[in-house]
This record gives C-alpha cells, sequence and structure tokens, in this order.
C-alpha cells in the first residue's frame, strides 16, 4: 500500500493544508501520466544532449 501526499508529508513533521494538498496531489498525477508514456520508448532514441556554441549558431 502506498501513502499518500499527506501522509508523506505529515511522516516529515509538515502539516498541509487542504488546498495545498489539492495542488500537490494534481501535479502527482500528471507527473504519473508523462512518466507512463515513456515506458515503450528506446532509451537511445529519448537521450537528448544541448550544447551551447559561444559565439552563435554556425555550422562548420
Amino acid at each position: 500500500m502506498s501513502l499518500s501526499i499527506k501522509q508523506l508529508l505529515e511522516n516529515k513533521g509538515i502539516k498541509p493544508r487542504e488546498e495545498h494538498l489539492e495542488i500537490l496531489e494534481g501535479r502527482r498525477k500528471g507527473m504519473a501520466e508523462l512518466r507512463g508514456d515513456l515506458s515503450g520508448v528506446a532509451i537511445d532514441d529519448a537521450d537528448i544532449g544541448m550544447r551551447n556554441i559561444p559565439g552563435g549558431d554556425h555550422v562548420e
């Protein structure tokens, strides 16, 4: 059985207000939905890298 957000916070000594719990629960559900979409993706296809090239965008 998994703990609720309220239980997790109270275990850490944090007493959240009800309106904050609703916001946190909505965010948790959103993250769970996003995480579920990555289950069938090949890791090589999901790996993205960004570089900063000083001096602007150019290709040699």
